[in-house]
């Protein structure tokens, strides 16, 4: 049986979620809403990344094997994002004329962003119990 992600240690990942889904929400507002037009794609990025951060917040908050496939989507996208988008920006930093959460592989955030979907994936792995 699946132990359930959002106790012991998941309680702790669930709020850094959170903290970064308030964080990136916040900052894509405020770039879409103060400057889009100079760098929408970084921008977008972003919001796209706050989404992503709220789905997994919301998904590791909850239980059963809906929330568990839908937490692995998220932070299994969530990684692929900061592996793409920070290598595309460290290639072709031209592309990203400012910074979005994932650039550097997340740089701006201390890189938490490139190891918080590992621990997430970890966590997932680690609760998933046995099958019979």
């Amino acid at each position: 049986m699946a132990e359930p992600t959002n106790s012991g240690f998941g309680r702790v990942l669930v709020a850094v979620y959170a903290t970064f889904a308030v964080a990136a929400t916040a900052r894509a507002g405020v770039q879409l809403a103060t400057r889009l037009e100079q760098a929408p794609v970084a921008y977008l990025l972003s919001a796209l990344a706050a989404v992503v951060y709220i789905v997994a917040t919301v998904a590791l908050a909850r239980a059963g094997p809906a929330a568990r496939q839908t937490a692995t989507a998220a932070v299994t996208f969530e990684f692929v994002g900061v592996l793409a988008i920070g290598t595309l920006s460290v290639l072709n930093p031209t592309a990203f004329p400012d910074e979005t959460v994932w650039s550097d592989y997340g740089r701006g955030y201390a890189f938490i962003p490139l190891v918080l979907p590992l621990v997430g994936l970890y966590w997932l792995r680690r609760t998933a119990g046995t099958r019979r």
